[in-house]
């Protein structure tokens, strides 16, 4: 049920916000929205997970250029959660919780969100390990100049029916990021040890399960679609610590945007996606009809999960879950074949120099510092930063900047115009550098997008004065 925030819910729930992101203005309707529990169905098993609930019955936010994010927020969970948008740069540290003694939403409580939406595909989820637990949904913002075809997004999930607290302390890690997590016991599934024997290394959770849009393989979801039409799939990597690659199979396509930035189309035979990122990929149906699988095959396995799009009266047979061959690690080949619809101008810089590592008991760190530990990247508004990150360790890293969309603009083969994104992915034994001008003050965070690195120390600060 969406409950609508009252002022004496707003004046008790959240605190640790500026008065001035309360502010209600004068309005006729308000769309709601309300983050609560949920029931799916998970290899037969009935799950509890959590939810972004619109005020039309749909996961997730929808608009259009132009519209402002302006609601009301209703926590109707048991937990405390800390609210991130993520893409949506419009958003201010004092309407986004995450970041630096942001506070989190108490159950029960609401927070009245009002801010102009960045055009793109962009996503919300909770800045916790809860992410693993389905807490996460779409937030769309149609382009003005968005191509007049079909849409579908797709959320890439990885699920266990085990609560993300029993998995860390397997892991041997501790919970250094403020909120802590989820304590919803799914009550089964395993996990993995890290390989710190030097190799490049993938896949340090084993899940029980790969979802896209809340269903595997064995009962995926049909998208029926004309037969020689064009198709636009926004698709959203939400996985907490898994990496895809996106296989179209036999379909004609191409990129044409990355985290919600427009890129000169670029055609591929699979697409990677690091954890936190997005892919916008524009298709065509072939003018004979059929059903045509959309696989997402997780990082360095065989495991994969999907949908189909079918035309009219096509057989949709059915489709394993396991891949005859495992995918390739993530590098920077993807990114490096990239470019910028709209380039950062050429100017110059300060440069922030961030080496990744691993240490002995599950802890990730920034230039040997874990979070709270480390000394936070200080800039002014209207600096050019320039940030390089190198991979000392065996792990993949999605490095990710709240506030803020930046430009690849080096993968160690020389200076180009790359994507412009807010998620990068840097390999073991990698370099990359991005670019970001700086427009706005506040406290970024700056962290990895594999939650539980993020969870046991790998995240920064970006404090822009």
């Amino acid at each position: 049920m969406l409950i609508r925030p009252t002022r004496r819910r707003f004046l008790t729930s959240a605190a640790a916000l500026p008065l001035a992101a309360l502010a209600r203005p004068a309005r006729a309707e308000v769309a709601e929205m309300s983050i609560s529990t949920r029931q799916i169905e998970v290899l037969g098993r009935a799950a509890t997970v959590y939810g972004f609930n619109g005020y039309d019955g749909q996961l997730g936010f929808y608009g259009s250029a132009g519209d402002r994010f302006q609601l009301g927020m209703q926590n109707d969970t048991d937990m405390d959660i800390i609210t991130h948008w993520h893409g949506q740069v419009m958003a201010t540290e004092g309407q986004d919780r995450a970041y630096t003694g942001g506070g989190a939403l108490a159950a029960g409580a609401a927070d009245w969100m009002d801010f102009e939406l960045t055009p793109g595909t962009h996503w919300m989820h909770a800045h916790q390990l809860a992410e693993q637990q389905l807490m996460a949904a779409p937030m769309i913002c149609r382009e003005a100049d968005a191509p007049d075809v079909q849409e579908h997004v797709i959320m890439l999930h990885d699920f266990s029916f085990r609560a993300p607290a029993e998995i860390l302390a397997e892991l041997g890690g501790s919970d250094m990021h403020a909120g802590g997590m989820a304590g919803m016991d799914h009550s089964a599934g395993g996990m993995a040890g890290m390989d710190m024997g030097g190799m490049v290394h993938a896949n340090d959770v084993t899940y029980d399960a790969y979802l896209a849009n809340d269903r595997t393989l064995a009962d995926p979801e049909v998208v029926e679609v004309e037969a020689g039409a064009r198709i636009r799939l926004r698709i959203i990597n939400a996985g907490t610590a898994t990496a895809f690659w996106i296989d179209p199979g036999v379909l004609e396509t191409q990129v044409i945007a990355v985290d919600g930035n427009a890129c000169a189309p670029l055609k591929a035979k699979a697409y990677p996606m690091a954890q936190g990122q997005r892919l916008d990929l524009l298709l065509t149906i072939p003018p004979q009809g059929g059903a045509f699988p959309i696989f997402a095959q997780v990082e360095a396995a065989r495991m994969r999960t999907g949908i189909v799009l079918a035309t009219s009266g096509a057989q949709v047979e059915r489709l394993g879950d396991m891949a005859e061959a495992e995918a390739p690690h993530l590098d920077a080949r993807f990114d490096a074949g990239l470019r910028a619809v709209q380039a950062l101008p050429e100017r110059s810089g300060q440069m922030a120099h961030l080496m990744l590592g691993e240490e002995a008991g599950y802890r990730f760190t920034i230039n040997g510092k874990v979070h709270g530990e480390d000394t936070p990247i200080a800039a002014k508004v209207g600096d050019r930063l320039e940030l390089m990150f190198m991979n000392m360790g065996v792990m993949m890293h999605p490095m990710h900047l709240h506030g803020h969309h930046f430009q690849v603009v080096d993968v160690g083969a020389g200076r180009f115009s790359g994507p412009r994104r807010d998620v990068v992915a840097v390999a073991p034994g990698g370099m990359v550098t991005v670019a970001v001008d700086l427009d706005k003050p506040g406290s970024w965070y700056l962290h990895c997008h594999h939650l539980y690195h993020m969870a046991t120390g790998m995240m920064t600060e970006l404090r822009v004065a």
